[in-house]
């Protein structure tokens, strides 16, 4: 089952992304000390209820009660088209291989169209080809990749046209 989120489910949802991402940060060698901004390390209450007032649209997915993913949605900033970015797209590692990302993107997808949007663009470790190409197998198409200074990987970027 696929909910959205409140300011109440916040902290679950922080443990969430954070257990979610750990996984990611451990493939890579990402650490707090060479990374700091990393999802896996950087997410807090503070922030998501940060990115709440900015307008996300955040959604859990439910396994008899128990908060095991977690997905975010917002229109892109500083553009006048109706393009969605998706956000902090995490399972937790015991409810991985399940199908249950597939039902959080296919969900966010149907909720993106439903808010008249054309697009949607994730950035995604460049280098976690296993993620591209899962990505890719849901519709996605590989659009580039971005160097950030502040980074320790390259950032790949991918969308998906409605």
């Amino acid at each position: 089952m696929i909910n959205q989120l409140n300011v109440a489910d916040f902290s679950k949802a922080v443990e969430v992304i954070r257990t979610s991402f750990a996984t990611v940060a451990q493939e890579f060698g990402l650490t707090e000390q060479n990374c700091p901004k990393y999802v896996a390390f950087s997410t807090t209450v503070e922030r998501l209820q940060t990115n709440f007032e900015w307008g996300w649209l955040m959604y859990g997915f439910y396994f008899e009660e128990q908060l095991a993913g977690y997905i975010a949605i917002s229109k892109e900033y500083g553009t006048d088209r109706n393009i969605y970015e998706l956000h902090d797209v995490s399972v937790l590692p015991e409810y991985r291989h399940k199908g249950y990302g597939r039902q959080l993107l296919d969900f966010c997808k149907e909720k993106v169209k439903e808010l008249g949007g054309i697009k949607i663009n994730i950035g995604i470790i460049e280098e976690n080809i296993v993620l591209k190409n899962w990505y890719a197998s849901n519709g996605f198409v590989h659009t580039g990749t971005k160097l950030f200074e502040h980074l320790p990987f390259t950032v790949g970027f991918m969308e998906y046209i409605l």
